[in-house]
């Protein structure tokens, strides 16, 4: 049984100041909804073998507001579900619960192939899926079972 998480990034400002989209820093309500859903994992005793995330700067911001200690991967930034799921598809079996910190529309996308069904990701949300299965790269679509779906908004 493997578990994959996908934690979307919090509410960032629209402009950066370099003009460049990975630049962009989270907002205020970004920065305490990181550090909430960072929070309510701790409580939760949710623990990750391998935690990987975008370098785009709201992402990293988020993982570290959160407590988490990523490995960056620049293929996470600007990814589609389908490269998404070729990250995980990639991972060393030896990991049995991935947390990817990352950007929609990827992430809506990744959890709703895996889930067979449309799944919506506010900013800041976080999902985990519990895949039946022993090997990364038998991810495939509709085999993932959502076990828990954090929202900030639904945390006040």
């Amino acid at each position: 049984m493997k578990s994959l998480t996908l934690f979307r990034h919090a509410k960032a400002e629209r402009d950066s100041t370099t003009g460049r989209d990975s630049d962009r820093q989270l907002a205020e309500r970004g920065e305490r909804d990181a550090a909430r859903i960072g929070e309510e994992i701790r409580k939760l005793g949710a623990g990750f073998d391998l935690a990987l995330s975008s370098p785009a700067m709201r992402a990293a911001q988020t993982a570290e507001l959160a407590g988490l200690a990523p490995h960056f991967d620049e293929r996470i930034y600007d990814a589609s579900s389908g490269q998404l799921l070729a990250i995980v598809q990639e991972s060393e079996n030896s990991v049995d619960c991935l947390l990817m910190v990352g950007h929609n529309p990827g992430f809506e996308r990744l959890a709703s192939t895996l889930l067979g069904g449309t799944i919506e990701m506010p900013t800041g949300s976080l999902i985990e899926i519990e895949l039946p299965i022993d090997d990364w790269r038998d991810a495939a679509r509709g085999i993932g079972r959502p076990i828990r779906f954090l929202k900030p908004k639904e945390l006040d």
